[in-house]
């Protein structure tokens, strides 16, 4: 068994390689768009379905006014999302709607992604390291689980 990672590591990691999956898709020639446009996609919906499956109820269970601002803008920033990685498979790589839409979808991405490790770790850290390891193990299984095809999809 490899190194457990606190939830909001998991999380970070994550994020980073995401990142990085967008930097590849950027540069990729437009036969390899789609592909890239794929794994972002399962990348982004295994991660997004451990954050609201796992992390965000333990966060919301800390029923501090800031989580309670910060949890429920966080499903609607998935929803938005979910909404433009659903309508991308029907774009052709070719086309110029392609590129705008992965350039909002990234800038979506990354609007999150700085209010939850600014904003929702720290208050996460309240839930303690042992907790957050926890958490961490549960999603590090539920996520390998969704993108081998087991788990529950978007």
């Amino acid at each position: 068994m490899g190194v457990i990672l606190k939830a909001t590591d998991l999380l970070k990691r994550q994020h980073r390689e995401v990142r990085g999956l967008f930097k590849v898709a950027k540069k990729a020639k437009p036969a390899g768009r789609r592909e890239a446009m794929k794994t972002i996609a399962a990348n982004l919906s295994a991660h997004m379905q451990i954050e609201e499956d796992i992390f965000y109820p333990a966060v919301k269970a800390l029923d501090t006014k800031k989580v309670l601002e910060l949890v429920p803008e966080a499903y609607e920033e998935h929803h938005v999302v979910a909404l433009v990685l659903q309508e991308l498979p029907s774009v052709d790589p070719d086309d110029e709607r392609f590129e705008a839409k992965m350039t909002v979808l990234a800038e979506l991405i990354e609007h999150h992604v700085k209010e939850e490790e600014e904003e929702m770790f720290s208050s996460a850290q309240r839930l303690g390291a042992e907790r957050l390891a926890e958490l961490g193990a549960s999603m590090k299984d539920s996520y390998d689980e969704v993108l081998a095809g087991n788990g529950r999809k978007r």
